[in-house]
């Protein structure tokens, strides 16, 4: 027999009787021209605009990602305006949080530091200050004193997550959460946590690069789409207005293997590298290895390379790399990587000036994909001169020095290719002496 305590949880409803009653929804004002400015253009892109009064944001992201390093510039910002940010330092020390101001190179009066894991306390101070803003660093660690369950419990996330909710509607207060996230890449505590607030951000990147990626995956209050680009710096994050130039930076050209493709992140285009790599396979079944990429679609496009392009892969190991640690998800990419594939493993580099945008079908075939104008746009924006395209889709050229070039199938794609390695070699004889 174990013995088990009920406990009696605090996130009761607020008592009704006066101050609710029905309205007509053409009568409810709306809240789109009170967004709050950030001060960062990268953060309110993400947010649709700005922060809603009143709304309850739940950030997540690996340790030492950079998540209160961001939320401290946000503050820092907001006071820089003439805002009050109350900083609950639930975690850290203020003299922790001093040092990282001191390095972000911005002390303000405006920021509140209040070391306090007891909700309640810092309800109080909340309810005295009135801030603009709160910050709540973070929700694992912060109790209520009503229940007996240590911190990080699930019946003291959703409790405490209740109360920071009601106050921030009652007050029109938005609150930030940060969140602990697990191995497998969730924010730790129940899921009723992520349903209860209002935006779920996640800040993305490798600890080996300087990018950060800031993904919405929950917003009421704006579309799930937007992505926020951050470089980190001595002096904290920095927005990146142009993420293709920074992903492209360190491209080598003319070497086999590498292909510059157009991805979509919700309405930003932005052109990225891809690597791939071939080998003979020591022994056993050769190895299908992407970072980046999705495995399963890797090994569907080697064997539409196999079948339909005439490629002898079977003995090769093949290795795709998306550069600069972004990950790939959208099928418009497929050309790209399967003429990066292609490239390695015959030896002959791909056009430098060229992008590469197009699905590709189990039968060979290459397929439409979505905003085509707005990639295309983006790649003559940025110099390149050729653009491999679906032949199904009705675009025109969109300037005089971006040349589209229509694909109908991957075998006519490898075999521009090979035209353009015979043409090289002429070149090359051409102009060698004798």
């Amino acid at each position: 027999m174990v013995e088990k305590t009920v406990e009696s949880s605090s996130g009761k409803a607020p008592e009704t009787g006066g101050g609710t009653r029905p309205q007509r929804l053409s009568q409810v004002r709306s809240a789109e021209g009170r967004r709050l400015t950030l001060g960062l253009p990268e953060f309110d892109r993400v947010l649709g605009g700005g922060l809603v009064p009143g709304s309850l944001v739940l950030l997540g992201g690996d340790p030492g990602i950079g998540k209160s390093t961001l939320l401290l510039q946000v503050a820092l910002r907001l006071a820089e305006y003439g805002q009050e940010v109350l900083y609950v330092a639930a975690e850290e020390s203020p003299e922790q949080i001093k040092l990282r101001a001191d390095r972000l190179g911005s002390v303000s009066d405006g920021v509140v530091v209040l070391p306090e894991t007891a909700l309640d306390r810092v309800l109080e101070t909340a309810e005295e200050l009135r801030p603009t803003m709160i910050v709540v660093d973070s929700i694992q660690t912060v109790y209520l004193t009503a229940l007996e369950s240590s911190p990080g419990s699930v019946s003291q996330l959703r409790d405490c997550t209740a109360q920071l909710l009601r106050f921030a509607k009652q007050t029109a207060t938005p609150i930030f959460l940060v969140g602990h996230v697990t191995k497998e890449g969730l924010i730790a505590g129940p899921r009723v946590v992520e349903h209860m607030v209002d935006v779920v951000l996640y800040l993305e990147g490798e600890r080996f690069y300087q990018h950060r990626i800031l993904r919405a995956v929950k917003n009421r209050f704006g579309s799930t789409n937007e992505i926020g680009v951050f470089e980190m710096t001595d002096s904290g994050l920095r927005d990146v207005g142009n993420p293709s130039e920074l992903f492209l930076a360190e491209r080598v050209r003319d070497a086999p293997g590498s292909a510059v493709v157009v991805a979509l992140e919700g309405t930003r285009p932005i052109l990225i590298e891809v690597q791939a790599l071939t080998s003979p396979a020591g022994y056993g079944t050769p190895r299908r290895v992407a970072t980046g990429f999705d495995a399963t679609r890797l090994q569907l496009l080697v064997a539409v390379l196999t079948k339909h392009a005439g490629l002898r892969l079977a003995d090769q190991d093949v290795f795709v790399n998306v550069t600069g640690g972004i990950r790939l998800v959208e099928p418009a990419a497929d050309l790209g990587v399967a003429l990066a594939i292609a490239s390695s493993a015959s030896g002959i580099p791909l056009d430098p000036t060229a992008v590469y945008i197009g699905e590709l079908g189990l039968a060979g075939e290459v397929r439409g994909v979505h905003a085509l104008e707005r990639r295309l746009q983006e790649a003559a924006r940025l110099g390149f001169e050729r653009a491999f395209v679906p032949a199904s889709s009705r675009v025109a050229s969109l300037s005089a020095e971006l040349r589209l070039i229509p694909i109908s199938s991957l075998a006519e794609a490898v075999s521009a290719l090979a035209a353009q390695a015979v043409r090289s070699r002429q070149n090359g004889s051409e102009l060698s002496p004798g």
